[in-house]
C-alpha cells in the first residue's frame, strides 16, 4: 500500500522562542522609554527610532511565519530586520555624540558589566525595572550593548537559514522532491503488483497443466 506523500512544508512560526526575537523584544522596550523620557514630541528622531527598533522585532516575526511556505520571503524579512537595528544603533550613537555623552570603550568596567549582564538577560522586566533611576548614557550604552548582540545573533542565525536554503532549497525544490518521491513510489508499487500477478499467471498455468495430466491419466 502507498504511503500518503510526505508534506513539503517545513513547520513555520515559534518565532517567541527565538532568542534573537527576545533579545529585539528587550531592544524595543528599552527604546519606547528611552524616546519618551529624553527626547521631545516633536522630534522627528522619536518615530525613526521606535519605527526601527519596531521593524527589527516585526520583520522577524513575520519572517519566521513565512518560513513555511518560502524560505526567500524569510531570508529577505531577517535581513530587513538586521537592517532595521543597524539604523537603530547609529541612531543611539548620534545621541551620545551630539550631546558629548561617552560611549563606553570595550574595555571600561562599565561595558564590560553590561555585555555580561546582557548576555544572561532576556526578559524585558530584567532592563525596565530601574529605567527611570538611569541616565541617558547609561540607557543609550545598555541598547548598543544589545544592538551589538543582536547583529551578532542574528549573523549566525541568516548563516543558518541560507545554509539551510543551499542544502534543501526552496519551497518549489521541497514540492518538486515531494512529487517525485511520491511517484517513484506509485511506479515501485505498480512493479510489485505486476511481479505478483505474474507469479499468479504461472502458477495458475502450472495448476491447469497438473490437472490436464491427472485428467491424462484417468
Amino acid at each position: 500500500m502507498l504511503e500518503p506523500p510526505k508534506t513539503f512544508l517545513p513547520k513555520g512560526g515559534g518565532y517567541e522562542n527565538l532568542a534573537v526575537y527576545k533579545k529585539a523584544t528587550v531592544i524595543y522596550d528599552l527604546t519606547f522609554h528611552f524616546t519618551r523620557r529624553f527626547l521631545d514630541k516633536g522630534d522627528r528622531t522619536v518615530d525613526q527610532m521606535v519605527q526601527a527598533a519596531r521593524s527589527g522585532k516585526q520583520n522577524i516575526a513575520e519572517g519566521s511565519a513565512a518560513s513555511s511556505t518560502s524560505s526567500e520571503t524569510e531570508l529577505k524579512l531577517m535581513n530587513v530586520a538586521r537592517a532595521s537595528m543597524k539604523e537603530l544603533l547609529v541612531d543611539y550613537e548620534d545621541y551620545l555624540r551630539v550631546r558629548d555623552l561617552q560611549l563606553w570603550p570595550l574595555d571600561d568596567e562599565r561595558a564590560v558589566k553590561t555585555r555580561e549582564f546582557c548576555k544572561r538577560h532576556e526578559l524585558q522586566e530584567d532592563y525596565l525595572k530601574d529605567i527611570d533611576r538611569r541616565s541617558d548614557e547609561a540607557i543609550a550604552n545598555i541598547a548598543i550593548t544589545l544592538l551589538h548582540q543582536f547583529d551578532n545573533m542574528m549573523c549566525k542565525l541568516l548563516e543558518r537559514l541560507q545554509k539551510d536554503f543551499t542544502e534543501q532549497g526552496g519551497i518549489r525544490e521541497r514540492m518538486t522532491a515531494v512529487r517525485l518521491d511520491y511517484r517513484g513510489g506509485q511506479k515501485a508499487e505498480i512493479d510489485r503488483l505486476a511481479h505478483e500477478n505474474e507469479a499468479l499467471r504461472s502458477r495458475i498455468a502450472e495448476l491447469k497443466r497438473q490437472l490436464a495430466e491427472k485428467g491424462g491419466r484417468a
